[in-house]
């Protein structure tokens, strides 16, 4: 990275750069840096020196031998180096990267010498024995500078002071985040793979032994050797880092023959500008290397992640986990899966912008304060801080609510508030509506940054039949013109950069239910949402039912009758025939017609249009005509849920919608008397949720979806 900022005031800043097959260098500014280096990466010191940095020390520090005795004898022999290095060099902050155990040898030398440390990429979870490295560099470390809110509240939890954590993103987004279309990345493909090769054609494999369980590591090495063997796709494949058990690993590439092999080349290093080009134009990166979780995310590249070692990490939608395996078929059905997809990106581990956040902290570091570190001891009768409650007023969602008539947009923190809201008449056409939703949208962002609001993704909830996995609307109601085969995720994520998940609006109801409502731990329950059409959701087992063509929970088409009023569907006898508010509201113009709508006190101007509310008002009044069309319409609705009841057996029914509080009672009496007595007794609740359609499209950016297990 150029030296474009340097620090204004006079602080020597020694940074320590440390490469590994998956780790890359850590840009800051000084005056003077560490290199460690091994025999197996000879050059990679000069990286730093073609950044315009000058190298105050260049130490040897690894004991060959890449087992569990090595890398202890390697941190032994860096205590012992290192301490007339800094000794000489007199820096006044030591900036420490990562998790790597020579990293820890650094941290602890300037420590025991009072030298103020800053720690990048702490308070993150891996699985391995990198966490306990990381955990104990974070506790010697007088300053933070992490990449994601969750491991900001990890820091916190282990009592670091939250004055001096800087939630700064990871400094490797800076260069991920700028246009990774390099004119020549071609050619640099071709370098590295042949002249054959094409663009999302090839892997990307980078598979690291775990300290704490070599024996599975090789297992699952040699078995995603034979699946990319068998999958027969040009590979790039990197030699594992030096850590306890990677000699083991190679015995097994070279006992396959994967040197020889015409679909592999097998490389032991590659500048890191050269591996971004790789990584983000492959067809698929498997593996278990952090740059699988973190920096392919920021490209949208599939990432098929193998075995224990990242287990803990936050990682994107692109991300497939196959925690286990046997044989290399489980592998190899991954790579179906995966191989040739696209995501959206994910910004989880950073925006572009922590080099220069750092840069400010470092600034504004006073040498003068003590240098002893304190720590900041929860209450141990009142555990809870006002720092996490800050946390989760300030992690929030964009929802979209795409509505018959509006079209709404929201932000919505973690806690089930709507801090702003925004509404618009729903366009016409397709082209009007996708301008107005991008556009609303992008208001909404501008707004957050000042409402102290960090958007995590877009929810989107709208009418019809919706594929959520490929985020497309398939076949839309008949009250949202040019609404079928759309595809909203794509065009909405590649404009706000952010992930989208989108479904039904019944099934967002249900999600707005299970996160914010009445649906909150329990595990079977189903929602019904009674308004200008019937629709719903179905929780079983704490997950939402889609179905094998995303046509479950079409509540609404339920028939009761084989003889009723025609619906909109095209069938007949459909709930949402009798008990809709547009079927409520065709029974009220028949009695209106024949003048039997009306009764003594009923207030109802000439010109006023007539609606459902006016059955409904009349019926309260007396009027036995409407009061016998209500009967009928909630005896339809009551029948069509107790079939539900008969076949998916839930705990709980939850009404949502405006017409849920006029049901309630003549369901629950439906059910009492016409079911099953084994659920004669399930309760009928109305919701308490004013915005399910918007809590719900929330729900899903905050609670669902983010993280898939194989």
């Amino acid at each position: 990275m150029e030296k474009t900022q340097t620090l204004s005031k006079n602080l020597s800043c020694l940074t320590v750069f440390h490469f590994f097959f998956d780790h890359f260098s850590l840009f800051g500014q000084g005056e003077g840096s560490i290199c460690h280096q091994t025999r197996r990466q000879p050059n990679t010191f000069r990286m730093i020196e073609q950044d315009d940095f000058d190298i105050g020390s260049k130490l040897h520090t690894i004991v060959r031998g890449e087992d569990e005795a090595a890398m202890v004898e390697s941190v032994g022999l860096a205590l012992v180096k290192l301490p007339d290095v800094i000794q000489r060099l007199k820096p006044d902050i030591l900036v420490v990267h990562g998790d790597r155990f020579d990293a820890l040898a650094l941290a602890t030398a300037a420590a025991l010498m009072n030298i103020r440390i800053l720690h990048l990429e702490g308070g993150e979870v891996s699985g391995t024995i990198d966490d306990s490295i990381r955990h104990a560099i974070s506790k010697l470390a007088h300053y933070h500078a992490c990449c994601t809110r969750m491991a900001e509240q990890h820091l916190i939890a282990m009592c670091e002071d939250h004055s001096r954590i800087l939630l700064a993103g990871c400094p490797s987004y800076d260069k991920l985040l700028l246009p990774h279309h390099r004119e020549d990345y071609m050619d640099i493909i071709k370098s590295w793979l042949g002249d054959k090769v094409q663009e999302g054609d090839y892997i990307v494999a980078l598979q690291h032994p775990v300290t704490t369980d070599i024996q599975h590591s090789i297992k699952i090495y040699g078995l995603m050797l034979d699946a990319l063997i068998s999958f027969n796709k040009k590979t790039l494949i990197l030699f594992p880092n030096i850590d306890a058990g990677s000699k083991e690993m190679v015995r097994v590439m070279r006992r396959k023959g994967i040197e020889q092999h015409p679909n592999f080349r097998a490389v032991k290093h590659i500048p890191f500008e050269q591996f971004i080009q790789l990584v983000s134009h492959a067809g698929c990166m498997i593996g278990n290397s952090s740059c699988g979780v973190r920096e392919a995310g920021a490209f949208g590249t599939p990432v098929i992640n193998l075995g224990t070692r990242q287990t803990g990490r936050e990682t994107g939608e692109n991300v497939l986990h196959v925690r286990d395996a046997d044989t290399h078929n489980k592998i190899y059905h991954a790579l179906e899966l995966q191989f040739g997809k696209r995501y959206p990106c994910s910004k989880i581990y950073g925006d572009g912008n922590a080099v220069p956040r750092i840069l400010k902290f470092l600034r504004s570091i006073d040498l003068d304060e003590p240098l002893q570190k304190t720590f900041c001891f929860p209450p141990v009768k009142d555990p809870i801080s006002q720092d996490i409650d800050h946390i989760l007023e300030t992690q929030s969602a964009l929802a979209v609510d795409l509505g018959g008539t509006n079209l709404r947009v929201a932000i919505v923190c973690m806690r089930g508030t709507i801090v702003k809201k925004y509404s618009q008449p729903n366009p016409k056409t397709f082209e009007a509506r996708m301008e107005l939703i991008l556009k609303m949208c992008n208001d909404a962002m501008r707004d957050a940054v000042g409402l102290n609001c960090r958007i995590l993704g877009v929810g989107v909830s709208t009418g019809g039949r919706v594929n959520p996995q490929d985020g497309v609307v398939l076949h839309s109601t008949k009250l949202i013109q040019e609404w079928s085969s759309v595809d909203l995720r794509t065009p909405i994520s590649d404009a706000l950069h952010l992930p989208v998940w989108v479904d039904n609006d019944g099934n967002c109801a249900a999600l707005a239910e299970r996160k914010f409502g009445h649906g909150k731990g329990v595990e079977n329950f189903v929602t019904v949402i009674t308004g200008t059409g019937i629709g719903g959701g179905i929780i079983h087992h704490n997950e939402l039912v889609h179905g094998s063509t995303f046509c479950a929970a079409e509540l609404g088409h339920i028939m009761v009758s084989l003889e009723g009023p025609e619906c909109m569907c095209g069938s007949r006898g459909c709930i949402e025939a009798y008990a809709s508010g547009m079927a409520l509201q065709r029974e009220a113009k028949k009695l209106h017609d024949e003048d039997l709508l009306k009764v003594e006190g009923m207030d109802m101007k000439l010109s006023e249009p007539i609606t459902a509310a006016h059955l409904i008002n009349a019926a309260k009044m007396g009027n036995s005509k409407a009061d016998a069309v209500l009967t009928k319409a909630a005896t339809a609705l009551g029948v069509g849920i107790i079939n539900i009841l008969h076949i998916v057996n839930p705990s709980q029914v939850i009404l949502s919608g405006v017409l849920a509080s006029c049901y309630q009672a003549p369901v629950q009496h439906v059910i009492s008397q016409r079911a099953l007595f084994s659920v004669q007794n399930i309760k009928v609740v109305t919701s308490d949720l004013e915005e399910p359609a918007l809590l719900g499209a929330a729900s899903m950016v905050l609670d669902y979806a983010t993280r898939r297990i194989y």
